[in-house]
């Protein structure tokens, strides 16, 4: 007996004393010994007699076998492990060459991809040889997975595991050929006896696979016309293909996409680089430097190896040098592991066409970019844009959008893909494909915008710069405008900075009805600031008093700063009395009022509504009636606030007297838009006079238009007004009604959320069993 463990047994029997003694389930004892179930039970039935020495090393230290118990279960393992085949024509053994590299030990996250090789390698048979094909961006670690996957699996594969490096950045990557002499040399076919084409290589190749089980390693493919010749026909094999190109040619494989590390997972791996102490000492600076690494492995690693070869040095030191984005990838390197130079591998292989897509990229604005915005970028065709984009995507340098034609760059090839530029194009050539790109993006912006002009003349000739791919419907407009509003709006930002004015105030003037739809768009300010600057420099008093007033409005719903838009209220007041012009002074008073209101001066804001409504009253275009209905709809709601009900109720009226009578000169479509507003306002106004059940068809007209409108702010506004009227008539749609309201408005960031959950909170109360 040895430590109460019979000596005279085989190792499956052995095994299993030894889990029973220690009260572990086969569950149990895989989680610690990191063994598979399947494997741990092969073992213990004897399907697999003679593991490898790192897999008896772990369950004896899961086991917590002494030094004697230890090695009496390695001798066990031994003596079922099968003895090296004499070398024959029918199965030369397998010998040392190609043998794996080192694995890493602070090998970090990765566990569900390593999950599903481990299945495959348990579904792996003598009919069913199995392909993993790692793929992705340079600096995921891909080589670091696909050995430390090798290591894990070796002992599923007894018969031998080889890893051979194709090269396949090198200017000249290994050939099938080449390749396949390494792994029959592997087997033992001398250099005499290999055959001399590709094709019998690789049958021969095949046939020895055949009949054993192994692990191949296939690290740094170029291409499917590498890798097919060199993959077992036959034979209980599993081959592990890494490559930065997908390799999506190669048929019946299963895929490995590795994803950047979560944010979590990184600041684990720099921990294991550098130490726990370290990281927990500055754990926000851990933090910060994750993300500077864009939780990119190789980033990341490199960071850790420089701090450990720092150890004086603290991480926020590496932060606040990281921060710079141009000294970000000099700061990315240690010793010879360097970020820029793994991108720099990937972009030597691409073809000039692509290199030049690839840089010019990266001067796109906003988290993406369309084929469309890297074809004005690059120059290119869009067709050849495409191919460039498809292309970059299965070299793993861009990810692609999963439902729309869009890409995008990690951060760090982003600023590599930037230098780039500067060293391959210069200034010149990168501001002439800004103002370019700049030049077409404000045209669309501007053609698209003008679909929500209730004003525009719809028999007009468009002015898009390309007039058979641009939207022509309001729906395609919005898309478009929703999608590329980080590029237009870095074309605005470039036509303001470099004098073009009169374009900045055309885009910002056809965006006025469109900005209605999204007041969540905190942009706005910034659209209308620039624009009243251009109005400013050109000296047009009547186009500063109303991009003023544009930009007022923005202050007043898009960032909820009353005072900024007070402020320019009052400028626009100035310039459009400057200019003679009383519809921009009407509108200047109205915001005015918005913004005294916001502030709690309420006594001023009625009087400067009324000042406005008079001043509207004079004015005989088109224009200044849809102003004065605005203007009334605005002071009919703080005059019932201010509880006077009855009169709020007569100036709404006032209002519904001129949307019936029409407007002239204006389409039935956006009458019924002011007659919605003011149909809410009625709604409300009656609401506060407890006529409840007038009310509420009122307010779900005013609901059912801005829904099919698509105008989420009113609409959702609307919805949380006709909520109440429902919560107070106790009808059973009130909860769904504010709930969804409350939600909405917060996603929209409205200040009327808390209303809505006070709203909610009221209906609690009055429940009956609350």
């Amino acid at each position: 007996m040895l430590g109460g463990t019979p000596s005279t047994q085989d190792f499956g029997q052995r095994l299993r004393s030894l889990r029973a003694r220690a009260g572990l389930s086969q569950e149990a004892l895989s989680h610690a010994a990191g063994v598979s179930v399947r494997a741990l039970a092969d073992m213990e039935r004897g399907r697999t007699r003679g593991p490898q020495r790192r897999t008896v090393e772990a369950l004896a230290e899961a086991l917590g076998l002494d030094g004697d118990e230890a090695a009496g279960l390695e001798g066990a393992a031994a003596l079922g492990r099968p003895r090296p085949r004499p070398r024959t024509a029918e199965g030369p053994a397998v010998t040392v060459p190609l043998a794996l590299p080192r694995d890493i030990q602070d090998f970090t996250a990765r566990d569900a991809a390593l999950a599903t090789l481990l299945d495959l390698a348990v579904d792996t048979g003598p009919d069913r040889p199995s392909v993993s094909v790692v793929a992705g961006q340079p600096g995921l670690g891909k080589t670091a997975f696909a050995v430390h996957a090798a290591h894990r699996l070796a002992p599923h594969f007894l018969d031998g595991q080889l890893a051979l490096d194709l090269r396949g950045m090198d200017p000249e990557p290994t050939t099938p050929r080449d390749a396949l002499a390494r792994l029959l040399g592997a087997m033992g076919i001398a250099d005499a006896a290999l055959p001399a084409s590709v094709d019998d290589r690789a049958s021969l190749w095949r046939s020895l696979a055949a009949g054993r089980r192994l692990l191949l390693l296939l690290d740094n493919a170029v291409d499917e016309a590498q890798v097919s010749p060199l993959l077992p026909g036959t034979g209980a094999s599993l081959t592990i293909v890494t490559s930065r190109q997908a390799l999506a040619g190669l048929p019946s494989v299963q895929r490995c996409d590795l994803a950047l590390l979560r944010r979590e997972e990184a600041v684990e791996l720099l921990t294991r680089i550098v130490g726990p102490q370290r990281v927990g000492a500055e754990a926000q600076a851990a933090r910060d430097l994750a993300d500077l690494c864009g939780h990119l492995p190789l980033a990341v690693r490199i960071a850790g190896q420089r701090l450990l070869s720092r150890p004086h040095e603290r991480l926020a030191k590496l932060v606040a040098r990281l921060t710079a984005e141009g000294r970000r990838l000099d700061g990315l390197q240690a010793g010879s592991l360097r970020v820029r130079a793994a991108f720099a591998l990937s972009y030597r292989q691409l073809s000039g066409r692509t290199r030049t897509f690839l840089r010019r990229a990266a001067l796109a604005d906003g988290a993406d970019f369309s084929p469309e915005t890297g074809a004005l970028l690059s120059g290119l065709p869009y067709d050849d844009a495409v191919a460039c984009a498809e292309e970059l995507t299965d070299a793993g340098l861009l990810q692609s959008d999963p439902s729309a034609e869009r890409y995008r760059f990690h951060d760090l090839l982003r600023l590599y893909a930037a230098e780039q530029v500067e060293a391959e194009d210069g200034p010149g050539v990168r501001d002439a494909a800004l103002d370019r790109t700049a030049e077409w993006m404000l045209r669309r912006a501007t053609a698209a915008a003008l679909h929500f002009d209730a004003e525009h003349d719809r028999t007009a000739p468009s002015a898009d710069p390309d007039p058979e791919t641009g939207p022509t419907t309001r729906e395609e407009a919005r898309t478009w405008l929703e999608a590329e509003r980080a590029q237009w709006l870095a074309a605005l930002r470039r036509a303001h900075d470099t004098g073009r004015h009169r374009q900045v105030l055309d885009t910002a003037k056809a965006m006025h009805w469109f900005s209605d739809l999204n007041q969540h768009w905190e942009q706005w300010v910034e659209v209308f600031r620039r624009s009243s600057d251009c109005a400013r420099a050109l000296g047009s008093r009547s186009e500063e008093a109303t991009h003023l007033n544009y930009l007022a409005w923005a202050y007043n719903l898009c960032v909820h700063d009353p005072r900024s838009a007070l402020t320019t209220a009052d400028a626009a007041l100035a310039a459009a009395r400057g200019g003679e012009d009383g519809l921009q002074e009407g509108w200047a008073l109205g915001y005015g009022a918005g913004a005294l209101h916001r502030l709690g001066r309420t006594e001023e804001a009625q009087a400067r509504l009324r000042d406005a409504a008079r001043c509207l009253a004079l004015q005989r275009s088109p224009q200044a009636r849809l102003a004065e209905l605005t203007i009334l709809n605005t002071l009919g709601a703080l005059v019932r606030q201010a509880g006077r009900a009855e009169e709020a109720l007569d100036i709404h009226r006032r209002s519904e007297r001129i949307c019936r009578a029409g407007v002239e000169g204006r389409p039935d479509e956006l009458i019924a838009l002011y007659h919605a507003v003011t149909r809410q306002q009625i709604g409300n106004d009656l609401v506060a006079l407890d006529r409840w059940h007038e009310a509420e068809p009122l307010l779900r007209q005013a609901l059912a238009f801005f829904e099919t409108a698509q105008m989420p702010a009113w609409t959702e506004q609307a919805r949380l007004d006709l909520g109440q009227v429902l919560g107070a008539m106790g009808h059973p749609e009130a909860r769904a009604t504010l709930t969804a309201a409350h939600d909405a408005l917060a996603a929209l960031r409205s200040p009327r959320q808390a209303e809505a959950a006070t709203a909610l909170a009221t209906l609690d109360r009055s429940a009956p069993d609350g």
